[in-house]
């Protein structure tokens, strides 16, 4: 028997000690490129020029900073992403909360109808060019809307909402009932509280993918003052690419400078997800579980 125990607890340890390992070599794969940016991005256009890998800055210099925040269309773009993403958490959310109040009722007429093309969009979209068309005969080109309007539905997120509000206890919609409280009261006031981890979790999915959305802008959005941080860093990257290197002294240092404002740019677009999402980040096991949870 102890015997027995001992080879359990050994085997335990052995376990524990692979998945210590593991995890190990997967923090400093994560880890270890994002500190090299940010590292080269503190850095000056001579250490950059330099090449390599950087570990620690050698030079270090906020003039990569300077330039991105001396430019006047860092801060509109900054305003324009800040804006779209709010705007399209708040509307996607809320909107998907209702479709999904509404599905979780069994008593709905059609309600398979709606869950079958719910379901079907999952699985198939209409492709880019008749969804251009769709954009363009809605008169979205070159507008704001079209970062919320489109980004409105998603039938996954209205599936995990739809679970969530069929676990609050049908005797609390009827006692509101019962004191004369109408559905869109019951909604507001009763599921969206009770709600909460699951709209969390969604608005936060949701919120990464807006901030760091740029195929909308490139598809859609001609209008400079319309462009969000993410097409501006892409501006970057590629302006950086296909600059070419002139055989006279100082070339060198103007294209590690590009280099250099590229990394810094990437730190800033990178930086607000990173702070936001520990914060969030407690309500993903509650919200996702308990909307996965079927009676």
């Amino acid at each position: 028997m102890n015997r027995k125990v001992v080879k359990e607890d050994f085997d335990s340890r052995i376990f524990d000690a692979i998945n210590i390992i593991l995890l190990f070599l997967v923090t400093v794969v994560i880890v270890v490129p994002l500190w090299n940016v940010i590292i080269s991005s503190l850095s000056s256009g001579k250490a950059l020029a330099e090449g390599g890998f950087i570990f620690w800055s050698k030079e270090f210099s906020l003039e990569n900073y300077r330039a991105v925040f001396n430019d006047n269309t860092i801060w509109q773009s900054f305003l324009v992403s800040i804006s779209k993403t709010f705007a399209g958490v708040m509307t996607h959310v809320f909107f998907c909360a209702m479709i999904g109040y509404g599905l979780s009722k069994r008593y709905i007429k059609g309600r398979k109808l709606y869950v079958a093309m719910g379901v079907i969009t999952m699985f198939f979209s209409g492709g880019m060019i008749p969804t251009y068309l769709l954009i363009k005969s809605l008169g979205l080109l070159n507008s704001f809307w079209v970062y919320i309007i489109p980004a409105l539905f998603s039938y996954y997120d209205v599936v995990i909402l739809m679970n969530f509000f069929r676990n609050v206890p049908e005797s609390l919609e009827e006692s509101a009932k019962i004191d004369g409280a109408g559905d869109w009261r019951i909604f507001l006031k009763i599921f969206i509280p009770l709600s909460m981890p699951a709209m969390a979790t969604i608005a936060l999915f949701n919120g990464v993918g807006q901030w760091n959305d740029f195929m909308t802008t490139k598809l859609y959005i001609t209008n400079q003052a319309l462009y969000p941080l993410q097409m501006k860093l892409y501006e970057i990257i590629v302006q950086s690419q296909t600059q070419s290197m002139q055989n006279i002294g100082g070339s060198a240092v103007i294209e590690t400078t590009t280099k250099g404002v590229q990394l810094a740019t990437i730190v800033i677009t990178t930086l607000p997800i990173v702070v936001i999402y520990p914060i969030l980040q407690r309500y993903f096991i509650s919200g996702m579980m308990l909307g996965a949870v079927k009676e």
